[in-house]
């Protein structure tokens, strides 16, 4: 009995230490756009990365990896067995998700995961960084990356840990993470999923240099799409009003010039006079004749 109230109040307590979306709290914190209503609408460190910049996102990277590894260690320092630190770890990730302080609208639970795991054992986290290190590198794709490395981790937890009990919690994890990232799924299979780009250092698109943006530039979806780059952006921003000026009338200039029409209104007033003499004309086209009687009194 003992065993099921501590298997209880550890399930709860790493519920609500998940339920702390660190997205949210640091937005509001700092007075920072709301990573629930703008960019990809994912409370999570990727998206804060892209609205606010590398120093947030850092933050909230920290803080939902903290809300796996702390539920664990209280489990860990309570004595508890590996089932209950498996659901603890399934606990905070559901706390994640559907988070009950902030109206269960939640990120996917990657980093929550993996810091679950990292405390279940050091081995079993390494293993899926490793993994997803691997495949985002050959495959570029993110996604896929957490995708594969998620499904991975029962496995990993069975060979390096030696306890088939912890597999059901983690198994459960699997399922949640995969069920969240559902639309990346359709996109990879449909070939819309955006890729990790890799450019040469001195002309890096802003995919890459979105961890040191330009100075009041806040970094959108537009211009990861657009590849533009960001030597590019920054020699627009740092252009004097004078050169834009310039640039402007050399594109009048060389602009070609559309032939002007004169309106009724401003015609001289010679114009309108033949108008009205060849109206007239057509008017009467027959010259006039003289009556006979008239020729013949001349004559």
């Amino acid at each position: 009995m003992l065993s099921f109230f501590l298997f209880l109040f550890v399930v709860i307590v790493a519920y609500l230490c998940g339920s702390l979306c660190s997205a949210v709290i640091v937005s509001r914190l700092f007075s920072l756009p709301d990573p629930r209503m703008e960019g990809s609408k994912n409370p999570g460190a990727t998206n804060v990365l892209r609205l606010s910049g590398k120093k947030y996102a850092i933050i909230v990277l920290i803080g939902d990896m903290l809300k796996g590894v702390l539920p664990v260690l209280l489990a860990r320092l309570l004595d508890a067995g590996p089932v209950t630190m498996g659901f603890a770890a399934f606990a905070a990730v559901m706390g994640h998700m559907y988070p009950v302080f902030f109206q269960f609208r939640g990120g996917k639970g990657v980093a929550t995961a993996l810091g679950a795991l990292l405390s279940l054992n050091l081995i079993l986290g390494s293993l899926v960084i490793v993994t997803w290190l691997a495949i985002a590198h050959y495959t570029r794709y993110s996604s896929l990356a957490s995708i594969v490395s998620i499904i991975l981790a029962p496995l990993y937890a069975a060979m390096t840990m030696g306890n088939i009990e912890i597999i059901p919690p983690l198994f459960f994890i699997t399922i949640f993470v995969l069920y969240q990232h559902r639309d990346n799924i359709t996109r990879l299979i449909d070939g819309e999923e955006p890729k990790i780009r890799f450019k040469d250092k001195e002309h890096p698109t802003v995919t890459e240099e979105i961890l040191s943006p330009p100075p009041g530039r806040v970094i959108t979806e537009d211009d990861i799409e657009g590849e533009i780059t960001a030597a590019e952006l920054t020699a627009e921003q740092e252009k004097p009003a004078s050169d834009l000026h310039q640039e402007a009338a050399e594109k009048r200039a060389t602009s070609p010039k559309k032939p002007t029409r004169v309106s009724k209104a401003k015609q001289p007033a010679k114009a309108a006079t033949t108008a009205k003499t060849a109206t007239t004309e057509t008017k009467n086209p027959k010259p006039r004749r003289n009556s006979p009687d008239k020729d013949s009194k001349k004559s």
